[in-house]
């Protein structure tokens, strides 16, 4: 196939990271982003071990240690400070390399922005599809420029509310509102943070994690029975608002530090896992536009980039691309299925004040699945 281009639709991490593993296989790539300012919105963002190991393979690596932040371990503690234990982070990505950290998450978009362009993936911003129409051996599509092209392969990878998922599975199930909102909010960092740290009240969950030297950013996620608006003027009350019954020391100084200038991002929290096939002829889905996951084991980036390098390494290696497509699922289906019920359940257990032994299990067999190659 790699006489036919292949099309990326979406300029998030896994659109990216696909446009930047096809490209080392020699592959014609061209990404569309509807988005003319190519932004990524949003404060920070939790990785995992297994989310630097996908860095290392993307050739990344580098640039997030130099620009984020990277640690062993999370800690746990009490509302009122004490630390009660610790949730060990193997070094996944090297004997070298920490087994988590945090970065900015506009950042992140950043680095993988720059890579995709000197990868040579033609990028096209502040466009999209309008059409796909589906042959027997590619795809032609028309674009919102009045352009149009056939291609071998078109990557779906315009997230949650993806406009390819609507078009080519009209059947497929819509994001669903789980019950929870994370807060999230950039603030100074302490000495005494050196990594993930986590703070475990009865219903509301709040955390913090250095994303550089200088800055760490707090989530909070809280239970919210429905899904409505929340005018940004309350933002900085209503987290306060939440961190009013923590005594700890600690969480009471960045309370204090929160107010109406303070860089606060306010999300419901969603989930979509789509029943297999994920893809239908030359078209395939990956990251949050198949499995939307709330950020409850911190990996909603790390599958959607796994997925990523998995389909190129399939398409690389098979020359018939329907095999290539259907290896690809099936190596990734189980993998993303446990990451959003997973996810889900330990968010349903804290919506609920339930088992919190149940919940240190999830998050133990979750963390040492997650660990395993892909």
């Amino acid at each position: 196939m790699k006489a036919q281009p292949i099309l990326i639709i979406g300029g998030g991490f896994s659109g990216m990271s696909a446009a930047i593993q096809l490209r080392k296989q020699g592959y014609e790539v061209d990404l569309v982003e509807i988005d003319p300012g190519w932004r990524s919105y949003g404060a920070g963002i939790s990785l995992g071990g297994a989310t630097l190991r996908a860095f290392r393979t993307l050739g990344i690596l580098d640039a997030f240690l130099q620009h984020g932040s990277a640690s062993d371990g999370v800690k746990i503690c009490l509302p009122h400070g004490p630390q009660v234990a610790e949730l060990p982070t193997p070094r996944l990505a090297g004997a070298d390399v920490p087994g988590g950290g945090a970065i900015m998450r506009p950042v992140l978009a950043r680095i993988l922005a720059e890579a995709t362009r000197a990868s040579g993936t033609h990028v096209k911003l502040g466009c999209t599809f309008t059409r796909i129409e589906p042959h027997a051996d590619g795809v032609t599509v028309g674009f919102t420029d009045g352009t149009q092209r056939r291609y071998g392969l078109v990557i779906g990878a315009d997230g949650l509310y993806s406009k390819v998922r609507q078009a080519v599975f009209p059947e497929a199930p819509t994001p669903r509102y789980s019950g929870q909102a994370v807060w999230r909010a950039v603030v100074p960092r302490p000495p005494e943070i050196d990594t993930a740290t986590m703070w475990m009240g009865p219903r509301v969950k709040p955390g913090v994690n250095p994303v550089s030297a200088t800055e760490m950013y707090l989530f909070v996620t809280e239970p919210r029975p429905t899904n409505e608006h929340v005018d940004p003027a309350d933002f900085a009350d209503l987290l306060r608002g939440l961190l009013a019954d923590f005594p700890s020391p600690l969480l009471q100084a960045i309370r204090d530090r929160i107010g109406p200038d303070s860089q606060i991002v306010f999300r419901p929290l969603e989930g979509l896992l789509m029943p297999r096939p994920w893809f239908r002829g030359r078209v395939v889905l990956i990251g949050d536009t198949v499995h939307a996951t709330t950020p409850h084991l911190a990996s909603g980036a790390c599958i959607g980039i796994e997925d990523a390098l998995v389909l190129a390494e399939e398409l690389g290696r098979s020359s018939d691309v329907e095999d290539a497509l259907a290896a690809f699922e099936s190596r990734r289906w189980e993998r993303c299925r446990m990451v959003v019920e997973n996810s889900a359940r330990l968010g349903e257990i804290e919506v609920a004040g339930g088992d919190k032994d149940e919940h240190a299990r999830i998050m133990r067999e979750s963390l040492m699945a997650l660990a395993q190659p892909i």
